[in-house]
């Protein structure tokens, strides 16, 4: 019996992965992160499967689905929304496994933040402009955030800065990051990134929090900050470039 926790993607249902399909279609129990997981992912679960919406449950009550399910020889299906990697609350589920010797594995997924550059149609590194992404979150409501994590020493790196959960925050976000950028940095605000009712606001510091506002957005947003996503005279990048020194085979 094995515990497959699985990276749903940000929304679509065809940005599942193969192998995600293939796992989900396997297991006769799946748990699944209620809104965040759209029903098309859920229902390729074999007939018959137990299907259960974590939504409202605790963490101690999920543990017991996973023992049931461990007692009966049953693999999960263990789907949360985006990728496992970042904001997903996993690792405490894991670590609850491992203290109950119940295996476990994992199946990465599209995130959410590549879905949104996707509706950008944007890279978040360009040659010369910006070659690194900082991924964070606003921690108004959530666990506190760790010292030496806060938003303005995040901003003071002026990388390509992508914020989860923070959309309810926009005018505090915005002024923690706007010395750092500038009122004319380009930002973006990715509402349900890939679903059918997607949002995408584009704007500057100095105009984005109204933006915001005016259309109501509150959650399942992503906050993209930084001149990487306005870049035009950018040179070539390194990799294709005619200069660049050729293996001898052509490779």
């Amino acid at each position: 019996m094995t515990v497959h926790f699985i990276g749903a993607g940000p929304g679509a249902p065809d940005l599942l992965t193969l192998r995600a399909q293939r796992l989900i279609a396997a297991c006769p129990v799946c748990l699944y992160a209620g809104a965040l997981v759209p029903p098309e992912i859920v229902a390729h679960a074999p007939p018959g499967a137990r299907v259960v919406d974590t939504q409202g449950l605790q963490l101690d009550e999920i543990v017991a689905e996973l023992q049931s399910a461990d007692a009966a020889g049953s693999d999960v299906a263990r789907l949360q929304s985006g990728d496992l990697s970042i904001f997903s609350a996993c690792a405490e589920q894991m670590r609850r496994l491992d203290e109950l010797a119940i295996p476990w594995d994992v199946t990465p997924g599209v995130p959410a933040f590549a879905a949104a550059a996707a509706a950008l149609r944007h890279e978040l590194t360009v040659p010369g402009v910006a070659q690194t992404v900082i991924l964070t979150r606003y921690g108004r409501r959530a666990s506190a955030m760790p010292t030496g994590e806060d938003l303005a020493g995040l901003a003071a790196h002026r990388a390509t800065l992508v914020v989860h959960l923070g959309a309810q925050a926009i005018d505090e976000i915005v002024e923690a990051v706007l010395p750092h950028y500038g009122v004319d940095c380009s930002v973006a605000v990715v509402a349900r990134a890939s679903w059918p009712d997607e949002l995408v606001l584009v704007g500057t510091l100095a105009t984005i929090a109204a933006q915001v506002r005016q259309a109501g957005v509150r959650r399942t947003a992503t906050i993209l900050v930084g001149p990487a996503l306005a870049a035009q005279n950018f040179r070539d990048s390194h990799l294709y470039s005619s200069e660049r020194e050729r293996p001898s085979d052509g490779t």
